[in-house]
C-alpha cells in the first residue's frame, strides 16, 4: 500500500462485549484505519470524485456502531470490513479497533485487534 487515506482516533459508541452490561449499556471504542488507494488522480485534479470520500465512511461507521450488538472485537472488526467494502469495493484496508476500557479487574490499559484485508 503506497498511497493511503488514514483515519485515526475515530471514537465509536457500540454495544460490544462478552458481559451482558457491555452489550446493554454500550461503551467507547476507538478505530484507526488505512485505505489503500491511488491518490495521484485526485492529486492532479483536486476533485473529490477522484478519491474515496472519507466523510461518507466516518458517517457510515458511526451509524453502524449505534445499531451493532455483538460479543467480540473480532466480530465487530469483521462488520467494519463489510461496511468499508459496501462503500468502496475490495480496497486494501488495515484497521486497529480498540476497546477503551476493558472490564478486567486491575487493568487500566487498552485491548485491541489489528487486521487487514485485500493486501
Amino acid at each position: 500500500m503506497s498511497d493511503a487515506i488514514q483515519v485515526r482516533g475515530l471514537r465509536l459508541w457500540a454495544h460490544v462485549g462478552v458481559l451482558d452490561f457491555e452489550r446493554r449499556d454500550g461503551q467507547w471504542f476507538e478505530l484507526d484505519l488505512e485505505l489503500g488507494v491511488d491518490l495521484s488522480a485526485a492529486g492532479r485534479s483536486d476533485a473529490l470524485g477522484d478519491t474515496l470520500d472519507y466523510s461518507q465512511l466516518i458517517t457510515a461507521l458511526q451509524q453502524q456502531a449505534r445499531s451493532l450488538s455483538c460479543q467480540t472485537l473480532e466480530h465487530y472488526s469483521e462488520r467494519i470490513f463489510e461496511r468499508i467494502e459496501e462503500l468502496y469495493g475490495p480496497v486494501p484496508v488495515r484497521i486497529e479497533l480498540r476497546k477503551c476500557q476493558a472490564p478486567v479487574s486491575g487493568f487500566d490499559g487498552v485491548v485491541a485487534v489489528r487486521r487487514s484485508r485485500h493486501h
